[in-house]
């Protein structure tokens, strides 16, 4: 399996599920990156603790508040991740942070969609527009050619159930808002794509399965473990010809 060799890497919602799962795996792995950027809303509260732990034994692990639908602290957590970087750049910026909420057609109301949409979908975009000087910086001091993960990239942590093709298989989780703006996500990769492509940025969205974790439930298909191997096998192997596109968990195309 190859290896990842992002040097810097940031990840959001890190506090539990495949966010945590993932900085665990990150720190343990063959080549561990040289900063990890973890961030959450309340990185002191009791929900980081695991997190807090990690960080007192892993000095390359970096602890950053950041709540994905407030831009002010968007713009705060990227001057804090940019001083730390002292000059590097950011390879590696995977938007994970996500919300979900059991309503269906009948059930869900406009506050429902937007809070969806703010945290799933507008999250990313300013997570991306407030990261970009750095995921350009990478890009431009990297000597790989062509697109991947270990020069610069923004993975969006997607699902399935954002593909409209796809969505007759899983209805049986009407999920209504998380769906919509999943979809909106996945339209915000492919944009992200064709525009970023030319700084020499890679865009993907991702599926990690339907995992057993606190959104996921205990009913899913795959631990969290499972999800987060497969997740980080398939990031050193994407390049240019996946720009752009929704895979999942084991590499494969899930068509729009």
């Amino acid at each position: 399996m190859a290896a990842l060799r992002a040097r810097t890497v940031l990840l959001t919602g890190s506090n539990r599920g495949i966010g945590l799962e993932l900085v665990k795996q990150l720190l343990g792995g063959p080549r561990p990156p040289a900063w990890i950027f973890a961030t959450c809303r309340d990185p002191e509260g009791p929900r980081a603790q695991e997190l807090r732990d990690l960080a007192s034994r892993h000095p390359n692990l970096v602890l950053v508040k950041l709540d994905v639908a407030n831009p002010s602290a968007i713009a705060d957590a990227a001057k804090i991740v940019e001083g730390k970087l002292k000059g590097a750049g950011l390879n590696l910026l995977i938007n994970n942070a996500g919300i979900y909420a059991q309503v269906s057609l009948e059930t869900v109301d406009s506050e429902e969609m937007i809070r969806a949409y703010r945290t799933n979908a507008v999250g990313p975009l300013l997570m991306a527009q407030a990261f970009l000087p750095l995921l350009k910086k990478a890009a431009q001091n990297s000597t790989e050619k062509g697109l991947s993960c270990s020069k610069a990239a923004i993975i969006n942590i997607s699902t399935v159930m954002g593909s409209i093709q796809k969505t007759s298989e899983s209805f049986f989780k009407p999920v209504i808002s998380y769906r919509c703006s999943k979809a909106a996500l996945n339209m915000l990769t492919k944009c992200q794509a064709l525009t970023y492509g030319e700084a020499g940025i890679l865009c993907v969205a991702l599926h990690p399965g339907w995992v057993k974790t606190d959104m996921g439930s205990q009913e899913a298909d795959l631990t969290v473990d499972t999800s987060v191997r497969g997740l980080l096998s398939v990031l050193p192997v994407l390049s240019e010809k996946h720009s752009g596109n929704l895979l999942n968990w084991e590499g494969k195309v899930i068509p729009w």
